[in-house]
């Protein structure tokens, strides 16, 4: 087997392994409370290790061997399902554990999502990185999920610890399959840690267009934390489904991530970047605005997921590629790991946000908010992702001699 075919082993088993925890977490959480300022504390927590572990874990991946990293990640996981799994099997579930899985388990993507993203342009070519960069992204978000969630739900009505058990397997067979995939060696770097946070932050925000994905990142990230947090409440007390009903709106969400893989390639080799881009930030608007106002029908809210993580997948893919086409190899691990924690950084305020607008005024207002951020973010793509910002980007590299060609345009 192939290292990209293994890579993507360990991401079924991996992202198998996480789905099923994440699953849980939410409907967990629920039984305990109703609460909606206390399940958003959840969610923070949950979020909370892309803002204060994210700029380490750049350091580690670009000082350590990878896949030492990648394997470190799915030990991690492990240990966090077994703790969730043996508290479920002895009803001993309480908030604060919930909560505290959630930040482990996040803490283990932190460094595992850093570590395979800068192994892919190792073991892909550089004008395979979107097709590449698709097909993980529907592993992690599309085909997993797709089955995860109403799994998870069937799992939880036998037992509380029955999804973590799942979960205890997935990940150490992802774990085993890690020792198999090569990584160079890591560069040596006699610099003090926090000059190489200094060093990937620079280059990331010194560089015009991977700065301006990143502000839209950020927004957009607030914004869906914000739907995300409060998606459950709006399932169980808005669209009146149990745990069964809510995985399968989960679900809704990985069919728009699978069937948006068959074509996000030829869209962004025929479009370039820029328009794919655009024309995703813009759809992602219509779609958060639209959960706001549709009539509470499942099946119709569950088109518009789909319909939106569609549009996602495709602006998802043309931002990694990006980082990773337009950064040096000795920087990708803090150049990615940068972006998460200064984009992704705002998550954890965008579901306390989430919670406080759904708890003082509704939870359809929750996707109001998130359709006017990410109408912000719609303005910064439009004036400063522009087919002409790409081509700057690609001679600035050309002239560093660390470009790695694409076809975007």
């Amino acid at each position: 087997m192939g290292s990209w075919g293994r890579l993507q082993l360990v991401a079924v088993f991996g992202s198998a392994g996480e789905g099923l925890v994440l699953s849980a977490i939410p409907l967990l959480a629920v039984s305990i409370t109703t609460d909606p300022r206390e399940i958003s504390l959840v969610t923070v927590a949950g979020q909370a290790p892309w803002l204060v572990l994210s700029l380490f874990a750049g350091v580690v991946i670009d000082r350590v061997r990878r896949t030492a990293v990648l394997a470190g990640a799915y030990a991690v996981l492990t240990a966090a399902a077994v703790a969730l799994a043996v508290a479920g099997s002895l009803h001993a579930l309480s908030l604060p554990v919930v909560a505290v899985v959630a930040f482990v388990v996040t803490t283990a993507s932190v460094f595992g999502d850093g570590a395979s993203g800068a192994l892919v342009p190792d073991v892909v070519g550089p004008d395979r990185l979107a097709a590449a960069n698709a097909r993980l992204q529907v592993i992690d978000r599309g085909l997993v999920q797709f089955v995860v969630p109403p799994f998870t739900g069937v799992l939880l009505g036998i037992g509380a610890g029955l999804p973590a058990w799942g979960a205890t397997v997935a990940a150490v067979v992802a774990f085993a399959l890690v020792r198999g995939i090569p990584s160079p060696p890591p560069v040596k770097s006699p610099a003090h840690p926090l000059r190489d946070i200094g060093e990937g932050l620079r280059y990331l925000v010194g560089t015009p267009l991977l700065r301006s994905i990143t502000i839209t990142v950020a927004l957009g990230s607030f914004a869906a934390s914000a739907s995300n947090a409060m998606l459950v409440l709006f399932a169980t007390q808005v669209l009146h489904l149990g745990p069964v009903g809510y995985g399968g709106l989960m679900a809704c969400l990985a069919v728009g991530w699978v069937a948006s893989s068959f074509v996000v390639d030829r869209v962004v080799q025929r479009l370039g970047y820029s328009w794919s881009m655009r024309l995703a930030q813009s759809c992602g608007v219509v779609a958060q605005l639209a959960i706001a106002v549709v009539p509470p029908w499942p099946p119709v809210v569950g088109l518009v997921l789909v319909f939106l993580t569609a549009t996602t997948l495709v602006w998802n893919v043309c931002s990694q590629s990006s980082r990773q086409r337009f950064t040096p190899s000795p920087l990708l691990g803090r150049v990615l790991t940068s972006h998460r924690a200064l984009a992704w950084g705002l998550t954890p305020l965008g579901a306390l946000a989430g919670g406080f607008v759904a708890a003082h005024v509704s939870l359809r207002a929750v996707w109001v908010m998130s359709a006017l951020i990410q109408l912000a973010g719609a303005a910064v793509v439009w004036w400063q992702l522009s087919p002409a910002a790409f081509r700057d980007a690609e001679l600035a590299q050309a002239r560093l001699g660390s470009f790695q060609p694409g076809r975007g345009k």
